[in-house]
């Protein structure tokens, strides 16, 4: 069919569905506003399903294809969307979930006239697929249509235009779902079993994060009598990421899913027993000054996190909960004795499953009630002799230790236990913060473990985990969150070659792997980059070259852009080189968001204030920073990882600011920029660029 007749034909089409969008949202009728509890809840369904059809109405869908089953005679057109709609007709489909399982072929089907197939609930469909087309609509009008596949057509002449046209748009402040771009090799990873561990080594623009919120949204699709939004979790890194990320799972219409960042979440576990040191702390010490690969080994985070520490700490629990347990017998009045066995069995037998403290107090309880029962029994009446006995039962139980989290983590660096400490520094510095109530970053891990196994949940179990930069990610705070559920059901996500954190992450995913049994994981290693243009993503490799990261470099998507930039200024002439970089791009306005990433938060503050005095408006990214506004913006690298923008000039690129331990960060802040990227440098070019 020619072009324009097809045009003229998906036009026709979407007109008709859009009146039957509006017909079903005039014939809801008014929302409910009374007391009945019944009535309010089917308004709440109500109301859900207004906003889908709102939704659907700006855009109701954003693909075809025309599948003919094997037992048919005909191809089927099948339009997909965020979510279903249905026609006039009981079976009627007009638009088929982008999560449902034919819809499966739309992101799978790469081409060919062989067969084609999926997997429905009555067991595998084939068929043949003639026709793929993807569809642009914004606020019900059709604005773009591509055909990336139609079946006796020349394939050799076939380009996935679609694709390179959305990768083309500038980026606003938040991330987007990427539900009409998904890739067969993502598309994998979000139809996987739930009760799997998924680890996704992704390089840096692969979509490893919109993939993993996808996978949320499929989950909730696909194991709707099993899993809940409410009962699912998703780890970012800080919550600036959280506001980058927010508009994700609205825009694919799931809701309640709680996101929170490793600290919050701990510190609200802890019930604020402890608060969090001050982030800015942490990074100032390791990014704000000269560091080493060395640094990374004398760490004392990589210490805290290994397993090593977790089968110390998980040593002490174990003696704390012998502790508790009276070694001598109760011999409330005389005459009447409770033997330690009988309250060790209680304890081991009765209450093996309980947490540790829960164990104690369910151990008090007993030995309460077993108290009044013999008082009872031997009709012991006399007041003196009955307050005589209580009095002694408060005794004894005061000798059953018990603890809060901080007070047991506390005890790892008293007494003996302290020689197994590896540096005396970490003792004196971890001993003086938890005599503050101060927790260090490094100390969340432990101090949520040593709860959970002391007290337990105070909500149930999670569906699923989400961890998103997990590289930074220690295999004690995976040993905590693990103990969040009854089954591992995770989506590990992060990028070694953005290693930052190496003073308290891992340098393998085996580190984290090998934590779980092995039928229970699966790992996926992303390394298309979509994101940054070809001559961005060849340069970003030149500077991990020589690094044994034990994963691919990326790949970019053939979409070609401006050369990289590399441009020497004198260190008296630094910050105008920097505001002249950032006045042309401007005048040229091709660029919505433009980042000028310095080394440090102070060269940041430099270049924020030589900015602002030349009239240019631009936001200052700090450690604390709840949002990220787009626009010009002036950031650390350590803190740009995980956001993108349509330009990146890097201030300063120079060896004193980028020496050989600092591959990961430079590489991270190269990799931010979607289509231009400049690198000035003061003195001498680093070696990571220059490779002198």
């Amino acid at each position: 069919m020619p072009v324009q007749s097809a045009y003229q034909e998906e036009k026709k089409r979407l007109t008709g569905v859009l009146a039957e969008i509006r017909r079903q949202l005039e014939a809801i009728g008014p929302r409910y506003t009374g007391d009945d509890f019944t009535e309010q809840m089917l308004d709440v369904q109500r109301g859900k399903r207004i906003e889908r059809l709102e939704t659907a109405y700006r855009e109701p869908y954003f693909g075809r294809l025309d599948f003919q089953e094997a037992s048919s005679d005909r191809p089927v057109p099948l339009y997909i969307g965020k979510s279903g709609v249905s026609g006039p007709g009981r079976d009627e489909l007009l638009v088929i979930d982008w999560r449902a399982p034919v819809a499966s072929m739309f992101y799978s089907f790469a081409g060919g006239d062989g067969p084609a197939s999926y997997e429905s609930p009555e067991g595998e469909v084939t068929g043949t697929v003639h026709l793929k087309r993807n569809l642009v609509i914004r606020d019900g009008e059709l604005i773009r249509m591509a055909d990336s596949y139609t079946r006796g057509q020349d394939e050799a002449l076939v380009t996935d235009e679609f694709l390179l046209y959305r990768l083309g748009e500038n980026k606003d402040n938040k991330l987007r779902d990427i539900v009409s771009t998904i890739q067969a090799e993502q598309d994998r990873i979000i139809r996987a079993d739930k009760n799997k561990v998924l680890f996704i080594q992704g390089v840096a623009g692969s979509g490893k994060t919109t993939v993993a919120l996808h996978r949320l949204a499929f989950l909730l699709y696909r194991y709707a009598d099993r899993v809940r939004a409410s009962r699912m979790i998703i780890f970012a890194p800080n919550r600036m990421f959280l506001d980058y990320i927010s508009g994700v799972l609205p825009e694919l219409g799931v809701g309640d899913i709680r996101q929170t960042t490793f600290e919050d979440w701990t510190i609200e576990l802890l019930r604020n027993e402890v608060r969090a040191a001050d982030p800015a702390d942490t990074l100032h010490d390791w990014f704000e000054r000269p560091r080493s690969a060395a640094d990374l080994d004398s760490a004392s985070g990589r210490w805290k996190g290994s397993r090593a520490f977790v089968a110390l700490v998980e040593e002490r629990l174990r003696e704390i909960e012998a502790s508790f347990v009276p070694q001598e017998p109760f011999e409330p009045v005389e005459g009447m004795r409770l033997q330690p066995e009988t309250m060790r069995q209680w304890a081991e037998t009765d209450y093996g499953a309980e947490p540790i403290m829960r164990k104690r107090e369910r151990l008090v309880n007993r030995l309460r009630r077993w108290l009044e029962t013999e008082l009872k029994d031997r009709k012991w009446t006399d007041r003196s002799i009955r307050s005589k006995a209580l009095s002694r039962l408060n005794a004894f139980v005061k000798k059953m230790p018990s603890y809060s989290a901080p007070q047991a983590y506390r005890t790892m660096f008293e007494g003996k236990r302290a020689a197994a400490v590896p540096d005396k520094r970490i003792v004196t510095e971890t001993v003086a913060r938890l005599k503050k109530g101060i927790a260090a970053e490094e100390d969340l891990a432990p101090l949520a473990y040593i709860h959970i196994r002391l007290y337990g949940l105070d909500q149930p179990p999670f569906d699923h985990i989400v961890i998103d930069e997990a590289q930074d990610y220690s295999p004690f705070r995976i040993e905590a969150l693990k103990l969040c559920q009854r089954r591992p059901s995770m989506t590990v996500l992060g990028d070694l070659q953005q290693g930052i954190h190496g003073y308290a992450g891992v340098r393998s995913w085996r580190e984290q792997m090998e934590l779980f049994d092995d039928e229970d994981v699966q790992y996926y290693e992303l390394d298309r980059s979509y994101r940054s243009t070809m001559e961005i993503i060849e340069f970003a490799n030149r500077v991990l070259a020589g690094m044994d990261g034990g994963v691919r470099p990326a790949v970019p998507v053939f979409r070609s852009g401006e050369p990289v930039e590399i441009e020497r200024t004198e260190p008296e002439n630094w910050l105008a080189a920097v505001e002249e970089s950032v006045r042309s791009w401007q005048a040229e306005g091709r660029y919505k968001t433009i980042a000028v990433i310095g080394r440090t938060a102070r060269e940041c503050a430099l270049l924020h204030e030589r900015l602002a005095a030349g009239g240019l408006y631009a936001a200052l990214v700090e450690s604390s920073q709840p949002s990220y506004g787009g626009g010009l913006t002036v950031v650390p690298v350590y803190l740009s990882k995980g956001l993108e923008f349509d330009a990146v000039v890097m201030a300063d690129a120079g060896e004193a600011a980028y020496g050989d331990a600092d591959a990961k960060l430079l590489y991270v802040g190269c990799t931010r920029a979607l289509h231009r990227l400049k690198l000035l440098y003061r003195g001498r070019l680093t070696r990571l660029v220059s490779g002198g």
